[in-house]
């Protein structure tokens, strides 16, 4: 038990509430992408299989991710 002695409980609720937000706030962004485009994200990387799409698409959730990471810590 030694291995958890150090570990506080606001420790505990500050990382599941920084985890919870980073989440809502990366839902908010793609939801937002999803809007401002004129198709569906969904459908053209899914039925179409339009891997361009997907890359740019990988490449905006790890730019969002970087963001909340550095905001967030």
């Amino acid at each position: 038990m030694e291995l958890f002695s150090d570990i506080k409980l606001a420790q505990v609720v500050s990382t599941l509430f920084y985890s919870l937000l980073g989440l809502v706030l990366f839902l908010f962004s793609y939801w937002v992408l999803e809007k401002l485009t004129k198709f569906s994200i969904r459908d053209e990387i899914v039925e179409d299989h339009n891997i361009s799409l997907g890359v740019i698409i990988a490449g905006y959730f790890i730019g969002i991710a970087i963001i909340l990471a550095s905001v967030i810590g």
